[in-house]
């Protein structure tokens, strides 16, 4: 999970919280955040990209086996 995200929310949270005496929130919520994104699974984008450009790479390699295959057929 990328941090930028939490970083994000904690600075907004710091700033609305920043006069009173809800240190502890922070933390809390903070936690509670992180338990909650980590449920989702999520991937980063450049995990995301890496991935996608697999995905890309085995279809072309897919579109040309089935090409050579159909051309094989047809020579039998």
């Amino acid at each position: 999970m990328d941090n930028r995200v939490l970083d994000e929310i904690s600075k907004k949270i710091n700033e609305l919280l920043a006069n009173t005496p809800a240190a502890d929130i922070q933390k809390n919520l903070r936690a509670l955040l992180q338990a909650n994104f980590a449920k989702l699974d999520l991937v980063t984008r450049e995990e995301f990209d890496v991935q996608r450009a697999v995905l890309l790479r085995a279809r072309e390699k897919i579109t040309q086996l089935e090409a050579r295959l159909a051309e094989l057929e047809r020579g039998k």
